[in-house]
């Protein structure tokens, strides 16, 4: 078995694109699109390119219940360079919890009294995976989304971490596995796909990421979505698509 922390190499795991969670599709679902970014994709992603992108754009997109609710939620989207590579990290939700078990998140949670939200995302991240906060450099944020279930809001980070890849352990009792995912690997044509499911007297599209082992869906996928759009200048504000 790999000891906590010890990153898994997706170019050479045999287990198949896909994982076991449960994806409540509806009756009724549509193929989506192709990536935005299928034309576009760079040769080469690096710290500086994250730095330059976020530095280019304005104001994230606000939730609609942002100032309806007295706290949110945070979720910190860990970025770091190795091998000359850059990485995103997430976390395998533990089959033990009561929600969302076993699906595939960023570090995150529910914002505390008198904490701001770039506090929640990195008190989150040390909780479950140990991630030290000194290590990280805020570089912005992505749109701020709500989640369809949930009567609260939620503020993407993005940061870097310095040092290459970080000293990560993850806590039994949040989280199953810690994911180091090259975004080369992300932007692969058979890796990224869209559906369009017909809910809520609406249709609304829902991305996927087929990662080995695991799949990447719901928030977390619209949020990695727009993060790769932003980074490969295919996407911008206004465009997570996520409600």
């Amino acid at each position: 078995m790999r000891p906590p922390g010890v990153p898994v190499d997706l170019k050479v795991v045999s287990r198949p694109r896909g994982g076991p969670q449960h994806i409540p599709r509806p009756p009724l679902v549509d193929r989506g699109g192709q990536a935005p970014w299928v034309d576009r994709v760079p040769s080469h992603l690096t710290a500086d390119v994250v730095r330059a992108a976020f530095a280019s754009l304005g104001p994230p997109v606000r939730s609609g219940r942002e100032g309806q609710v007295s706290r949110g939620s945070a979720v910190l989207a860990p970025l770091y360079e190795h091998d000359g590579e850059l990485r995103v990290i997430l976390t395998r939700r533990s089959p033990s919890l009561r929600v969302h078990s076993g699906e595939v998140s960023f570090p995150g949670g529910r914002q505390e009294q008198g904490e701001t939200l770039w506090e929640t995302a990195c008190r989150e991240a040390v909780e479950e995976i140990g991630l030290e906060p000194d290590l990280v450099e805020q570089v912005g944020e992505l749109d701020h989304l709500s989640t369809i279930t949930s009567d609260s809001f939620i503020v993407p980070y993005v940061g870097l971490v310095a040092g290459g890849q970080p000293p990560v352990t993850p806590n039994p009792a949040e989280v199953d596995e810690v994911l180091h995912v090259p975004l080369n690997e992300l932007l692969l044509p058979e890796v990224y796909r869209e559906e369009r499911w017909h809910i809520f007297g609406g249709i609304r599209p829902i991305f996927f990421f087929e990662l080995y082992g695991d799949t990447v869906w719901g928030a977390t996928a619209a949020m990695l979505r727009q993060l790769l759009g932003l980074l490969t200048g295919t996407l911008s504000r206004g465009d997570l698509d996520h409600d």
